[in-house]
């Protein structure tokens, strides 16, 4: 990844899951879906249904005035990132990682956090999964998988330090 950004300078990274911890998506189609997205799989085109989780819009934008945001997602590209267009309205992300940029460890998908070029001190990772987190567990903050509950609050009462971790912690 590139340096931060000046403007980021002396804020933590805040390393964000996307499916099952900002939004759901889903082949089947949804009456309430807030996105549909077409996606190319080899030469057909299947359209992703997502919903957004309660509150993402609101919490990444209060991310993006604390944090260096970060989305790392096992999801393709193709998927991720014209979902990422429409969802990032405040245009708070930074910087986007995909499945390629995952290590693939027995049979998983793990998001690397000594892959960033950021001190692993200021950096935190928000995920549903803790395999995903499996090589970083003292840097993440587990949140609860998210599928269609409206009355869901987790955005809102998730606890994420706004300082520097300790090595080890």
């Amino acid at each position: 990844m590139p340096p931060v950004q000046p403007r980021d300078k002396g804020k933590l990274c805040l390393v964000l899951d996307l499916d099952e911890t900002l939004v759901h998506s889903s082949f089947r189609a949804v009456p309430n879906a807030d996105y549909i997205i077409p996606v190319q799989i080899e030469d057909t085109v299947h359209h992703v249904y997502v919903c957004k989780r309660p509150g993402v819009d609101e919490y990444l934008r209060r991310c993006g005035e604390k944090y260096e945001v970060i989305i790392y997602t096992a999801s393709l590209n193709k998927y991720a990132d014209p979902l990422l267009d429409k969802l990032d309205v405040h245009k708070v992300i930074r910087h986007r990682l995909f499945r390629e940029s995952c290590t693939q460890y027995q049979g998983n998908f793990v998001k690397n956090l000594s892959l960033l070029g950021r001190d692993l001190t200021s950096c935190v990772i928000v995920d549903n999964s803790p395999l995903s987190y499996l090589f970083h567990p003292e840097n993440a903050v587990g949140c609860i998988s998210w599928i269609d509950q409206q009355d869901d609050d987790e955005l809102r009462v998730i606890q994420v330090p706004e300082r520097g971790l300790k090595p080890g912690v």
